[in-house]
């Protein structure tokens, strides 16, 4: 399995063999691939979890993902925006879906002086991005 580093990102533009360091852009959060898995009952599909981790202050870049995306705060507090929506801060056990294609405007960590920590699972198709950049 290869190690993705997300924008979203968690968070580029990669296809999900990409490799790690093409997910890297300082100062961004950290990714870690947790697991990545076809699914058996969905043929053409996978899921993948990942966890996404914030320094104090960090964000992501504006993007889109192809997959569905659901996100849980596991420690601290995310601001996230989608596209048509208002920003909403969320803070540690409370979650989020993102529907396929849908614009993440902004995911950062809320704070400028705590860590914060993202846990999202994507289904998607093994050739689908899981982050595109988005242009404005």
């Amino acid at each position: 399995m290869n190690v993705l580093r997300f924008c979203a990102a968690s968070l580029v533009a990669l296809t999900l063999t990409a490799s790690t360091s093409a997910f890297a852009h300082a100062p961004s959060e950290k990714v870690t691939v947790l697991q990545d898995q076809m699914l058996k009952n969905v043929p053409g599909k996978k899921a993948l979890m990942i966890e996404v981790d914030y320094k104090p202050g960090q964000s992501s870049i504006a993007h889109k993902h192809e997959g569905t995306a659901m996100a849980y705060v596991l420690s601290g507090a995310i601001t996230s925006q989608v596209k048509g929506e208002k920003a909403v801060t969320y803070k540690a056990g409370q979650y989020w879906y993102e529907p396929a294609g849908s614009e993440h405007l902004v995911s950062k960590n809320a704070s400028a002086t705590k860590p914060a920590r993202l846990l999202v699972f994507m289904v998607l198709s093994p050739d689908e991005k899981v982050l595109i950049p988005l242009e404005n």
